[in-house]
């Protein structure tokens, strides 16, 4: 069995050991170490990674009883090799675990609520709760947690004897046998955890709640502690000095800025609304009554505009299609018919266009390819109507109609 140096010292992060196994596996090579400092994933935290020897370690299990550190080189058995963490991944982790334990045992303190689920990710932690919690009730709890975190109380990790472990009354979230590891920060919280954790509170330095949402008849918080919720205090720092920029007004005052420019683009849409519509009226209004088809292009009708034009022209013809973009980019497009079942005809449709779409039987939608005049001339001829005596118009120089 191998030995867990890092139940003995979290903070150790150079050791050196024998290789007992070295397997290859799907992904690299399954070594097995006589001692190891490397945490294997476990208890909602990622695995350690590091170096041993000149192999990488990507990634780290205990399976049945062994721990296997995964390598991206074979190892020699027998040989006495020297290892390394990357601990500063380690440290953050170890900031982000503890932390954890703070906010978990004062929950529990504060409302007797269970953590029931704990993830730690790349980007921030996942706490689940067994019931929810207020706005006032949250604010609270970082409060508490992070007056631990100034009072610097020791973190003990130890196994108690089995007599011992009867009298005590700990958080766990599961039935566990065996050997039982604890956590006890003083006052704070008692929990059963197999991860390292740092020495004394104050190394956590703060603890964040990010978010809060209802989850499975509870509450689930995203939080970051320690170097982790330094950054992310960094990056929103920059980023709000950004949008300050941006709006011209004081970081104070972004919130305000921003319910402002929101109303401000609220009324241009409604206006935009009101002109398109005047806009659609107009293009209409150049199309007289006809019994053939009507093809029409334009570069700046939105799909709006564009459907409620072709709802107008319908009533004038046979098939209205409307076409929106440019010869480059392709068009998106709209057709619409109040006698030819177009979705029997999409497909013969989408041949001539070079598209892609489909519908109802009264209106088609989708997008084209084919240079503007090749689709002009096959929606015109579409039917095998008698264009002779076209009634549709060639729209040069009113708007955006060609």
């Amino acid at each position: 069995m191998t030995e867990k140096l890092y139940d003995q010292d979290a903070y150790l992060h150079e050791f050196t050991a024998v290789v007992k196994s070295c397997e290859t596996v799907k992904n690299g090579f399954a070594v097995e170490l006589d001692r190891t400092a490397f945490f294997p994933e476990g208890g909602g935290q990622a695995a350690d990674t590091g170096t041993i020897g000149n192999a990488r370690v990507l990634d780290v299990q205990e399976t049945e009883g062994r721990i296997l550190h995964l390598t991206d080189r074979a190892l020699t058995v027998g040989e006495t090799v020297s290892c390394a963490l990357d601990f500063e991944q380690r440290r953050r982790r170890m900031q982000n675990h503890s932390g954890e334990h703070i906010l978990s045992g004062t929950v529990h303190r504060l409302y007797g609520l269970n953590n029931v689920g704990f993830h730690m990710g790349e980007d921030c932690m996942t706490v689940d709760f067994d019931g929810e919690l207020s706005a006032g009730e949250l604010r609270l709890a970082e409060d508490e947690a992070n007056a631990a975190v100034r009072e610097n109380l020791p973190i003990r990790c130890f196994f108690p004897k089995p007599e011992e472990l009867e009298t005590l009354s700990y958080r766990s979230k599961k039935e566990l046998e065996g050997a039982v590891r604890l956590v006890e920060i003083p006052g704070v919280d008692l929990c059963a955890c197999c991860a390292p954790h740092v020495r004394r509170t104050g190394e956590v330095m703060l603890v964040k709640i990010l978010t809060a949402e209802r989850h499975r008849g509870g509450v689930r918080l995203t939080l970051l502690c320690g170097l982790d919720a330094l950054e992310d205090y960094r990056r929103r720092q920059a980023e709000s000095s950004e949008v300050s920029h941006l709006l011209s007004v004081p970081k104070e005052q972004i919130a305000e800025a921003v319910k402002k420019q929101l109303a401000q683009q609220a009324q241009q849409k409604e206006r935009i609304a009101a002109l398109s519509l005047a806009l659609v009226q107009s293009m209409a209004d150049a199309f007289s009554e006809t019994a053939e088809n009507i093809v029409c292009f334009d570069k700046l009708l939105d799909e709006i505009a564009q459907r409620e034009l072709v709802n107008r022209l319908t009533a004038k013809c046979r098939i209205a299609a409307v076409f929106c973009g440019n010869d480059s980019d392709g068009w998106r497009y709209i057709i619409g018919s109040r006698s030819v079942n177009l979705r029997a005809e999409a497909k013969t449709l989408n041949a001539g266009m070079q598209g892609r779409g489909g519908g109802s039987p009264t209106m088609l939608q989708g997008r084209a390819s084919a240079d503007a005049e090749t689709i002009r001339r096959f929606i015109e001829t579409f039917g095998n109507i008698d264009t002779s005596d076209k009634m549709y118009k060639n729209c040069e120089g009113k708007g955006n109609l060609f």
